[in-house]
């Protein structure tokens, strides 16, 4: 499969992969595929096509994910990872960084607990909970939260603000059409750090990469 994936376009990203994360990734693909069949993780049209293709999705955010995250280890919250994206691609390229993977639907956790054990992927906590339950459990805990395809914009940063740490950032996986959404935020509690098409090969449909901080509130009085 690494032709495969290499065809794809995954070395055009220029994340310099090594034989391993390769190794590793087409682990995860098959097992995801694999499971699939059974447990119906990601609804999906033609499944081995559109899964690699979600993979390459998944990990096409790194550039900018490594550009606005300044520690080396840091905490990050994927909210409805579902089938693990895009948390465990990215816990396979950058194993130094700490991910927790929020799912509420038993089954979708229990492929993402197979797979960290297959993988022995030690940066990733499988949480299956409520994302709600998770934020009174860690609150204020995390560097960063992402998402793709888990709810609406608005919900999603609603969602997200208990669970970030003061100068947190908010990650949201949008196909091209976001501009709706975004303009239901707002501007009084968010500020849009980034709002950046992702370069994915081969791709046909448009993706963007929309980063948020929450806006710091000043606790003066007039």
């Amino acid at each position: 499969m690494t032709e495969d994936l290499l065809a794809l376009g995954i070395e055009e990203l220029g994340l310099n992969l090594s034989d391993t994360n390769i190794a590793d990734l087409e682990v995860f693909l098959q097992e995801m595929s694999r499971w699939n069949q059974v447990h119906n993780l990601t609804a999906i049209e033609d499944q081995k096509d559109s899964v690699r293709l979600h993979l390459i999705d998944s990990i096409s955010v790194l550039p900018l994910l490594r550009q606005f995250l300044k520690t080396s280890t840091p905490k990050i919250a994927d909210l409805g990872s579902g089938g693990g994206l895009p948390a465990i691609p990215i816990a396979i390229v950058q194993p130094e960084w700490r991910l927790s993977l929020i799912e509420a639907i038993r089954k979708k956790t229990a492929f993402l607990q197979h797979i960290r054990g297959k993988l022995k992927l030690k940066n990733i906590e499988v949480l299956s909970e409520r994302v709600e339950n998770v934020a009174m459990q860690q609150p204020g805990q995390f560097d960063a939260v992402i998402s793709r395809a888990f709810t609406n914009l608005a919900r999603f940063l609603e969602l997200s603000l208990p669970l970030l740490k003061p100068d947190g950032l908010v990650f949201a996986m949008k196909a091209k059409r976001a501009d709706e959404e975004i303009a239901e935020v707002s501007k009084d509690d968010w500020r849009l750090l980034a709002d950046q098409a992702l370069f994915i090969p081969n791709l046909p449909v448009e993706r963007r990469l929309l980063v948020f901080t929450p806006v710091r509130k000043s606790n003066s009085s007039l």
